[in-house]
């Protein structure tokens, strides 16, 4: 390749960035808005929202893993998400798991057992406690409050990764399953996530704000290693996104991954700590 050619490709490149780039920004600014506002409005409508996105979420992964399209497997995927959905809004948490036992091992069956039929009920366990995460962090007297520091964390680690790892540049985090994640994108991110979520709670007058650091800290963590892990199933399957619904970001999952990584470990955490089922948070001493 001479010069002449070698430029026009660095100019291509260059210009594919800053398109991408653009409906990144575009995309966040219309959305973003759009679930904040879903999320103060109150539980029903959050609720709504969290199972279409669950439902979203199940989809992609069975386009991921190639799951059967037709017959029993998709019926038993979606309509479990959503029975699911409604055990835990009405608050049957225990009910709800023991349904998503059963409902797991009925898909894995459904799709013929093996790898398929295992990759294929992974992904209603994984779409569906993520539902049920992001539903029972919402609760309580600091329900809203969380939420809205969990998505700040998330989102803000998410967006200075991008573009310190831009900036700086430097080694690789893991290249053979992200190759443009960099270290210094990653403690970026970390940094300006954890201060973002302590922003949020201090908006809701929260003053013990070292708690909140430490936990944003944990969760900015976590949310990486989660988009980290669904790269790795991506790159399992060769698939670069896990879908075109958003555009510049590529699929849902590709845009909650971190989050519900974060809300999964924060309710885990929460419970652990003393939290009820019901509002696993309250464990977290954040009051």
């Amino acid at each position: 390749m001479d010069k002449g050619e070698a430029a026009a490709a660095e100019t291509a490149s260059t210009g594919r960035v800053n398109s991408d780039l653009r409906a990144r920004v575009l995309s966040a600014l219309v959305l973003g808005p759009l679930v904040l506002a879903i999320v103060w409005w109150g539980e029903e409508p959050y609720t709504a929202l969290i199972a279409v996105g669950g439902l979203v979420i199940l989809r992609e992964w069975f386009l991921i893993v190639s799951a059967p399209r037709r017959g029993p497997v998709p019926v038993i995927g979606y309509v479990s998400v959503l029975l699911l959905t409604t055990l835990v809004h009405l608050s049957y948490e225990l009910v709800a798991l023991a349904f998503l036992v059963v409902a797991t091992g009925a898909l894995y069956l459904a799709a013929g057992g093996g790898r398929t039929g295992r990759w294929t009920a992974e992904g209603l366990l994984y779409a569906a406690l993520s539902v049920a995460a992001l539903l029972v962090v919402r609760r309580g007297a600091l329900g809203e409050a969380f939420t809205f520091f969990l998505i700040a964390t998330v989102w803000v680690t998410d967006i200075a990764a991008y573009f310190v790892g831009r900036r700086l540049g430097g080694p690789k985090l893991w290249r053979r399953i992200s190759p443009k994640k960099t270290w210094s994108g990653a403690i970026g991110g970390l940094v300006f996530g954890a201060l973002a979520g302590v922003a949020a709670a201090a908006v809701y007058g929260h003053l013990n704000l070292v708690d909140w650091l430490i936990l944003g800290l944990a969760l900015s963590i976590v949310s990486q290693i989660g988009d980290l892990a669904e790269s790795a199933v991506k790159r399992r399957f060769g698939v670069k996104d896990s879908g075109h619904l958003i555009p510049g970001h590529g699929g849902l999952m590709d845009r909650v991954d971190g989050l519900v990584a974060a809300a999964v470990a924060a309710a885990v955490l929460g419970l652990l700590l003393g939290g009820p089922l019901h509002e696993p948070v309250t464990g977290l001493g954040l009051m």
